[in-house]
């Protein structure tokens, strides 16, 4: 029986990236740095490999309830107060609806800071019995993933799965040493017994790679800690909702499919809700792709490309100083909307933290407790 250890959602977020020692400029909201000398935000690069065979489905579970805090967690990151970006690439192996020819590996999407993508593949997710061929994942997702050549980049994988990391035509030895090629680290995480995940090379797996290897219960269940801050900070999500400017061909589309990641969330707990609004209110979440107030801050953005048609109704037949100053006004409300979650959030962080004696979330633990031991060697910090 194979599980998909879809923790890699973890987004193990293994975020660390190597910072420069000259950041100097002021924070913006969130502590987020303008930088006007420094080159350009490293990145944290995060591919999970997520085994789809059957008994899976607790895994999956966890990964979905677990996310956003992974998220979030990730967030709170630092180095020398430079913010990094996040880019996550999702694989799913060893299902049986898969390809024979490509190993059963399946790319679903290959790095994007598209928060809500990630969020929609997962819960799309299907499992099926297979054949789970680590070596083959890992080594697919090192030749078809644009890694870069940036040294200061952070560049992890993420591979959860229960069948031995001996299986198929590519040996794991061959894909870590590669991954070591490209300054790529590999973690582990075994669904079941740690000793039973050495034996059967998940641990070597992880050494080879200079990666963390991780054994965790899939068959436990998410434990939410509610908190007196969690409704408000809902009444909040809805307000932050209303600032969306969708545009172009994706922009409605894309807008709903934030609201159904909303539910989605909703859907495991109320306390999970919140956590994603937290993500939504963080600056690992970006939408330019569809929304007017966070196309506008990227370089090449300019409203003389917009087309009536590409506009909202509120919008069609304005001047381009009248859209102009809608975004301004959408944007201020947003920052404003955002400031308000991260005070209340810090109090939710908190009232949390006194209520827990441990993290029991097994997934969510593992992957945040490998994530801050990889990151101290790049000298990040938490706040």
């Amino acid at each position: 029986m194979k599980t998909l250890q879809t923790i890699a959602l973890l987004f193990s977020f293994a975020t660390l990236t190597a910072c420069n020692d000259n950041v100097k400029n002021e924070l913006a909201f969130h502590n987020d740095v303008k930088e006007s000398n420094y080159p350009s935000k490293p990145y944290i690069k995060v591919a999970l490999l997520l085994d789809t065979s059957n008994s899976m489905d607790g895994l999956i579970d966890q990964a979905k309830a677990q996310l956003w805090e992974i998220v979030n967690e990730l967030s709170y990151a630092k180095c020398r107060n430079q913010r990094p970006n996040l880019e996550i690439a999702l694989y799913e192996y060893g299902n049986d609806n898969l390809s024979s020819r490509n190993g059963y590996v399946r790319k679903i999407l290959p790095f994007t800071s598209d928060l809500d993508d990630v969020s929609k593949e997962l819960f799309s997710l299907t499992t099926n019995g297979g054949s789970e061929y680590c070596g083959t994942v890992i080594q697919t997702s090192l030749n078809e993933l644009d890694w870069g050549n940036d040294a200061d980049d952070l560049k992890m994988i993420f591979i959860a799965g229960n069948e031995p990391f001996t299986q198929g035509n590519v040996d794991y030895r061959d894909a870590g040493n590669n991954a070591k090629e490209k300054d790529v680290v590999v973690n582990t995480i075994f669904c079941g017994d740690y000793r039973h995940g050495i034996s059967s090379k998940w641990q070597d797996g992880a050494r080879i790679a200079y990666g963390d290897y991780m054994a965790i219960n899939h068959d436990q269940k998410t434990v939410h800690i509610a908190s007196p801050f969690d409704d408000l900070i809902l009444q909040l999500n809805i307000q932050l909702n209303g600032t969306y400017v969708p545009y172009g061909t994706r922009g409605r589309k894309k807008y709903e499919v934030q609201a159904a990641q909303d539910t989605n969330a909703a859907g495991f707990s109320k306390e999970n809700a919140v956590s994603r609004t937290v993500s939504k209110s963080s600056h690992l979440y970006k939408n330019s792709s569809w929304d007017l107030v966070d196309a506008e801050e990227e370089e090449g953005f300019s409203y003389d490309k917009l087309k009536d048609e590409d506009l909202p109704d509120n919008l069609k037949g304005k001047s381009k100083s009248e859209i102009k100053a809608y975004v301004k006004q959408q944007k201020e409300e947003r920052v404003r909307i955002q400031q308000e979650i991260a005070k209340l959030n810090e109090q939710r962080r908190a009232y949390i933290a006194k209520q827990k004696k441990e993290n029991a979330n097994g997934l969510e633990s593992a992957m945040i407790e490998a994530l801050k031991r990889q990151a101290e060697k790049k000298e990040y910090t938490w706040n």
